[in-house]
């Protein structure tokens, strides 16, 4: 199987792909084709489109790459854009990530004040990211608190108690959580409906 210039947008793609990936390494024609075992002129004509790409070609070249051939020649890009699944109980809007589907994506408005008992403060498996939108939050993590203005970020494991709520009204909060902090935290809403900010 071969890809010459005139099959058109995939080996175009695949061609500027191969470039990227090796700038992004930091590599020179000369690098990325000792590591490809291909003179470096050859892998010039293939990233400049003057040569034709053969399947072993690729397949060595995205080794090199330390990427897959798949990855190399995708083109899906028909789900770019999705939609927030809204759940008004909790004021959420959630987004899953299509590249992990254990991973979900959160925004969140609070009103509410984190909880002043440490019993109500949560920790479960996980790892979880979060930036404030709007407002000001507070994050209690273990012994500390953190306060937090539009655009400062935290990332934490979730197996520390922790809290998060609103300082001098509503905050709005983007959070990204993997599988087992999103397992947590769909724990805790079917346990305590409609307290936010205990989260």
């Amino acid at each position: 199987m071969f890809m010459t210039q005139g099959d058109g947008e995939l080996d175009s793609l695949v061609r500027k792909r191969i470039r990227a990936l090796r700038v992004a390494q930091g590599w020179s024609l000369d690098e990325l084709a000792t590591r490809a075992r291909l003179s470096p002129s050859s892998l010039s004509r293939i990233e400049t489109g003057q040569r034709r790409l053969a399947l072993d070609q690729l397949v060595t070249l995205a080794r090199a790459l330390d990427t897959s051939l798949d990855q190399l020649v995708e083109t899906d890009t028909d789900d770019v854009i999705s939609h927030p699944m809204i759940d008004g109980a909790h004021g959420l809007m959630r987004w899953p990530i299509k590249a992990d589907p254990g991973m979900t994506v959160v925004r969140q408005r609070m009103t509410n004040p984190p909880p002043d008992n440490p019993a109500r403060m949560r920790a479960h498996p996980g790892r979880e990211w979060l930036v404030v939108l709007s407002g000001t939050a507070v994050l209690l993590l273990g012994h500390r608190r953190f306060r937090m203005e539009p655009n400062q970020a935290a990332e934490f494991p979730t197996m520390l108690p922790h809290a998060i709520g609103a300082e001098g009204g509503p905050c709005e909060i983007l959070g990204i959580f993997d599988r087992d902090a999103r397992r947590g935290h769909q724990t805790d809403e079917k346990s305590a409906p409609g307290e936010r900010g205990a989260q």
